[in-house]
């Protein structure tokens, strides 16, 4: 049996269907089918039942399921491994959207000063992208600002943060020093995306509150969002570190009181994963930048 074909059957499993595997593998469905074939026949066994033209495992193929998916892990850890122990070493970084706006290019700067051989290789995603990457060996370790609840997924709080509301000039909130998470009320806001931690927080307050979350506009962008503000298309909650040192004339942003917006950026790593020296390398560097910063102030 190949790694090729463990590659396929989990790609089948998690799809329900061949075609759909096929088009996420980029091979011909004729492939997919073959493959399956191939390990029913070579093991004398049945890994799907055929019904209305879906798949659904049997139980053979839920069990063979788990094995395929920590066989193809310890592949890839055993790449990492060679990768990290020759010229062609890297690290696959995942970033949320507020830490990739505001920290991992100076880490990534600093980790490449330490480390000019290594290849580090960023995705900006929000947190619960992220997750699914972690999970299936896409990345190696993620810096993250939304709650990481799947127990395979190992997390240590690095970095302080706060949320707080940002406003144009000419908001009512505009000048103000604070404002209740009353006052969010039917509010018109720009939120982030479902599946953001930013939101999540946001949404988990309110509704701890019994209080209406009115969402205006949807967007996965820091800059998007601040645009939108300043252009008075309405108001937002976001990371107080995504403002610092631009507030002026044309937006604010101030406390928001009656509910705890504190939070911690988090790393997070498979609790299988082999860290490797690159991995240590780029932990300790987000030590130091926050103890440069502070220390954890949330």
């Amino acid at each position: 049996m190949t790694n090729r074909n463990l590659e396929i059957f989990v790609a089948v499993a998690e799809c329900g269907k061949m075609s759909a595997a096929a088009r996420t593998l980029f091979i011909t469905q004729s492939s997919v089918s073959q493959a399956i074939a191939e390990i029913e026949r070579e093991y004398g066994v049945r890994l799907f039942d055929r019904l209305s033209r879906s798949l659904y495992l049997t139980e053979t193929g839920r069990d063979f399921l788990i094995y395929a998916k920590k066989a193809l892990s310890l592949h890839r850890e055993m790449e990492d491994f060679l990768r990290d122990t020759s010229q062609m070493r890297r690290i696959r970084i995942g970033a949320t959207v507020t830490v990739g706006t505001c920290l991992i290019s100076p880490l990534a700067a600093r980790l490449k000063e330490q480390e000019p051989d290594l290849r580090a290789e960023v995705t900006v995603a929000n947190t619960h992208e992220l997750e699914d990457k972690l999970l299936h060996s896409q990345l190696d370790i993620g810096l993250v600002e939304g709650r990481i609840i799947h127990p395979d997924l190992v997390t240590q709080p690095v970095m302080g943060d706060e949320m707080v509301l940002i406003c144009g000039a000419g908001h009512a909130f505009f000048g103000r020093p604070s404002v209740p998470i009353e006052a969010l009320a039917d509010l018109p806001l720009i939120l982030r995306e479902p599946g953001s931690g930013t939101r999540a927080q946001l949404e988990s307050a309110m509704q701890q509150r019994g209080l209406p979350l009115n969402g205006l506009w949807e967007c996965c962008n820091s800059e998007a969002i601040l645009s939108a503000v300043q252009y008075g298309h309405g108001a937002s909650v976001i990371s107080r570190r995504l403002v610092e040192g631009r507030c002026g004339s044309t937006l604010w942003s101030c406390a928001i009181t009656g509910a705890d917006l504190t939070r911690t950026f988090d790393l997070v790593f498979h609790k299988d994963k082999l860290m490797t020296g690159a991995m240590r390398r780029f932990i300790d560097l987000c030590g130091t930048l926050e103890q440069e910063n502070g220390g954890i102030h949330a």
